[in-house]
């Protein structure tokens, strides 16, 4: 597995990313060691967990992981802002849920450092500049590596980095977005500002719940029985059954399955290389329950797609841009002078 830069950083990770948060839920501890074992045999260095997962016993089966293993050659990322208790104060991104907040994961981790600490999501109630504040203490205190995002608009990424900018603060260097072939909204603006102001991009979802993996497949009229979205109730955001049998979803899957079987890779493989092979695309965020679902994701690297191919997947996702981005589209490549 090859190492890339994050962002515009000096911060070496591996191009795809662990994923803890089927740690104590999907995968029992002795299954997430496994799991983490097997990920770091085939090079990869990059984790990401968040204190929300399990209400930390993701962060603890991960430290208890660390323990035998040389910290400093992993990258260790989790994430702050999810309720972790019943006090006014234990959860959002204010400062005293913040320290709080990270020595909490410091002591779960078992280590001395976080090398990149998210922000799990916007916090429209606490003023951005106390969030970036003290984010930048947790640097300079040496608690904290590097800081990065979740779940940003393009307008709260573009604001936080101008006030750490403006405030001399350490700034996000990375972004945790949505993105996969089946959903596509973070080219619109995420990606181009990400791209032009170095922050690098760590996608999680990468295969859509799923949807991504051959599970599913054109003519099917529920999803499979054992799967996540059989049976499911809109929950957070996801989507269910219902909102993804359409013509848009099955045209992707019909290209994946019809380039995985050109390649001779899985579906899987197939959807995460398109996503490696995106720019500005650091690593893709794979998550799974057994070793077999892991070995597979694995599969994505060593390897590209064509040319050909990569366009084909590209253009099967490709959806009629909403206003402005259709109007701006028109005249993305023309000099403004013509």
């Amino acid at each position: 597995m090859r190492q890339r830069f994050l962002g515009g950083t000096g911060l070496r990770v591996s191009e795809l990313c662990l994923g803890a948060m089927t740690f104590g839920g999907g995968a029992d501890e002795p299954a997430s060691h496994r799991l983490l074992d097997t990920f770091v045999e085939a090079g990869g260095t990059f984790v990401d967990t968040a204190d929300v997962y399990g209400k930390g016993v993701s962060e603890e089966i991960l430290g208890r992981w660390l323990k035998d293993r040389r910290r400093d050659e992993l990258v260790i990322a989790t994430k702050v802002f999810g309720t972790m208790g019943e006090a006014p104060n234990a959860g959002g991104l204010g400062r005293k849920h913040i320290l709080s907040a990270v020595d909490a994961s410091l002591r779960r981790l078992g280590t001395d450092h976080i090398d990149l600490y998210q922000t799990h999501v916007w916090d429209a109630s606490t003023p951005i500049e106390e969030t970036l504040s003290t984010l930048d203490t947790l640097v300079t205190a040496g608690k904290v590596r590097y800081i990065g995002a979740s779940n940003l608009s393009a307008a709260q990424l573009q604001k936080s980095l101008d006030v750490s900018r403006a405030g001399g603060w350490e700034r996000y260097v990375c972004l945790q977005p949505l993105y996969n072939l089946l959903a596509r909204e973070t080219e619109w603006e995420l990606l181009p500002l990400s791209r032009a102001e170095g922050v690098g991009v760590i996608p999680w979802s990468p295969l859509q719940g799923g949807w991504l993996t051959g599970k599913y497949t054109r003519g099917m009229s529920s999803a499979p029985t054992g799967s996540r979205e059989a049976g499911a109730e809109r929950d957070h955001g996801r989507e269910t059954w219902r909102d993804r049998d359409t013509e848009d979803t099955w045209r992707v899957v019909d290209a994946v399955l019809a380039v995985a079987e050109e390649t001779g890779r899985t579906p899987a493989q197939v959807a995460l290389r398109w996503l490696l092979q995106r720019p500005g695309v650091t690593a893709p965020i794979i998550g799974a329950r057994t070793v077999e679902q892991l070995t597979d994701n694995l599969g994505a690297v060593s390897w590209e797609l064509s040319a050909e191919q990569e366009s084909r997947l590209t253009e099967a996702g490709e959806r009629p841009l909403p206003y402005p981005y259709d109007i701006l589209e028109q005249f993305r490549d023309k000099d403004a002078r013509d």
